[in-house]
């Protein structure tokens, strides 16, 4: 059973102080610049895997470090502490949800051209699965992957893609077979092959300096030793890798909130009103105790789901309530602390105002709350 101390070894922590210095040296001071830019240098690719960061988890036979899921928990954490969204985005998907997949059931061909380089951060990865008419419902989804010989030719678009406009390769569903979650497959997609394109970079509301793209496919043709696992398998699959996606969405949003009533705390014990400072308020005293325990409370049924998903026991719905949790708490923690810091809380320069922009992300990615709360009633008993 879980322990209500989270397994953090020195081992764990001395990860954490590495990463948290480069995040800090190297990422948080060019928040605001990149945003305003609109992506963040592929060089940070390279960086965060010079420190071991991209392949924490991952065997050391692709280049990995071979560690745990707890050093995946340490990562997703300290990378909110860059202040930006995007980045932390960009990255996590690089390493924790267009590649894992690729470790699991790729083979060594594969691993080889696909997975080592991009956890040495020479390769850009993106996981291609939603698309214009198809989010949450991917037994629909409609780009197809013909067999043609010793090939596939693909054909339709993907929409919503991370790191989609500078992507060297794609962890691409595609539908091999007939109508429903029975006929999806998953490939390994080049980006180099003849028919690919960026047809644009999305505006987003916030998340700016994460690259989000809308991607066709024109009759592109892959060998089908491209393919991942078994033809026609790859809906498991991807409902497999969905799991690690939420997971480390609820790990970043309880460390990001509790930076951020930490920041909203240090900010009204600066500034005063009416001869005292603001955290002296009885009103914000107690909004921000409230929103501590809540993320206290969201941070050990988070943790619960990580023990699981490290014990490699079933934990969907574990994993499924901490992302409804933490992203619905999120939304109140980041306007309550929005609105601690009055004007400059509307000020982009301010982390909490571009935080209060990318926030509303949690609940929509990666599958909706409306999701999360479809999968758990269907695993409680009774409904």
């Amino acid at each position: 059973m879980f322990s209500m101390d989270p397994p953090f070894t020195p081992e764990h922590q001395l990860f954490r102080r590495t990463l948290r210095d480069y995040v800090e040296r190297e990422l948080a001071p060019h928040a605001l610049e990149w945003d305003e830019a609109g992506i963040f240098p592929r060089e940070i690719f390279r960086g965060m895997a010079e420190i071991g960061a991209l392949g924490i988890n991952y065997p050391e036979s692709v280049g990995g470090a071979g560690g745990d899921y707890w050093f995946v928990v340490v990562l997703a954490e300290e990378l909110t502490r860059c202040q930006n969204s995007g980045v932390s985005m960009g990255l996590l998907v690089q390493s924790q949800i267009a590649t894992p997949i690729i470790d699991q059931i790729g083979t060594a061909e594969q691993k080889k051209e696909f997975l080592a380089p991009a956890l040495a951060g020479e390769k850009i990865a993106a996981l291609g699965i939603s698309e214009p008419d198809v989010g949450s419902d991917v037994a629909s989804l409609r780009t197809t992957a013909r067999r043609s010989g010793d090939e596939y030719v693909i054909n339709g678009a993907k929409m919503w893609i991370t790191n989609g406009t500078r992507a060297d390769f794609i962890t691409l569903a595609v539908r091999t077979g007939g109508p429903g979650y029975g006929g999806i497959s998953l490939v390994t997609f080049p980006t180099d092959v003849k028919g690919f394109s960026v047809s644009k970079k999305l505006a987003k509301v916030g998340n700016l300096s994460s690259d989000t793209a809308l991607l066709f496919f024109e009759d592109c043709r892959i060998p089908v030793r491209y393919l991942l696992g078994e033809e026609n398998e790859g809906f498991y699959h991807v409902m497999t890798n969905f799991q690690g996606e939420r997971l480390v969405a609820a790990i970043g949003a309880v460390a990001g909130m509790q930076l951020l009533v930490e920041d909203a705390l240090r900010y009204g014990n600066e500034r005063t009103a009416f001869g005292k400072p603001l955290a002296r308020f009885q009103v914000w005293r107690h909004r921000l105790v409230e929103h501590l325990t809540a993320i206290e409370a969201a941070r050990w049924l988070t943790y619960r789901a990580c023990d699981l998903f490290n014990r490699k026991e079933p934990a969907v719905k574990e994993i499924s309530m901490a992302k409804l949790l933490a992203g619905d708490l999120m939304q109140k923690v980041v306007y309550d602390c929005q609105q601690l810091h009055g004007g400059m809380g509307y000020v982009v320069e301010t982390p909490v105002a571009r935080a209060f922009r990318d926030a509303r992300l949690l609940t929509i990615g990666g599958g909706t709350s409306e999701i999360m709360k479809e999968i758990i009633a269907k695993l409680v008993p009774g409904f």
